[in-house]
């Protein structure tokens, strides 16, 4: 399992420990308003981490814990997994932060980041994000990341605004940059902009 690090966040992919972390963050109806439309029960919260875990295993990535490095505290989760969670779909990103911590730019922070672990090391031929329409801070991390709209499909329930980029539009857009991980290995990704402010950084739509 990879852990990622940014300049002021680390990713750690999903463990028993994040619980109340994590439950903190979803049983916010704000930050649920466009992932679920209601709080997260915490027997919800202790299902998807073992199903996250188990993702890990067998996949080689799926969700991360955002901890901010100043703090120490579980700020946000993010993923790489499959669209759907079907491993037929292409490689899915999505982000979600605790309220407290909208409009600091670490969605693309984090965003960036996985981006990079998605194409450099998992070598994902493209990446979508999804969103409702009305999201608009969430879609507007999506295009600092290179994507561009796709349309309107059908995707968890609902109808999702869907954005994409090719690994080959994204090394062009992203000049690399070593972005360290827990095995001494580096992602290549540019973090140049990814500490520009989120207006909002509300969530994008992937489940785990």
């Amino acid at each position: 399992m990879t852990i990622l690090t940014t300049e002021r966040l680390r990713l750690v992919p999903f463990a028993d420990e994040h619980f109340e972390g994590l439950y903190e963050m979803n049983r916010d109806p704000e930050v649920m308003r466009y992932i679920t439309g209601k709080p997260e029960a915490p027997e919800y919260t202790k299902e998807t981490i073992q199903r996250v875990k188990a993702r890990w295993a067998e996949w080689g990535y799926s969700w991360w814990s955002f901890f901010e490095l100043e703090s120490g505290r579980i700020v946000g989760a993010g993923c790489v997994q499959h669209l759907g969670r079907d491993r037929a779909n292409p490689h899915e990103t999505g982000w979600r932060l605790r309220r407290d911590r909208w409009g600091k730019g670490y969605a693309s922070e984090a965003a960036q980041a996985m981006a990079a672990f998605a194409f450099e090391t998992v070598q994902a031929p493209q990446l979508v994000a999804v969103c409702q329409p009305a999201n608009t801070a969430s879609s507007h991390v999506m295009e600092k990341l290179g994507m561009e709209y796709r349309g309107v499909e059908r995707w968890y329930d609902m109808d999702c605004a869907v954005y994409g980029v090719t690994a080959e539009t994204w090394r062009q857009r992203h000049p690399r940059r070593s972005c360290p991980t827990s095995a001494g290995q580096t992602v290549e990704a540019d973090l140049s902009e990814s500490l520009s402010v989120d207006p909002l950084a509300r969530p994008s739509l992937g489940r785990p």
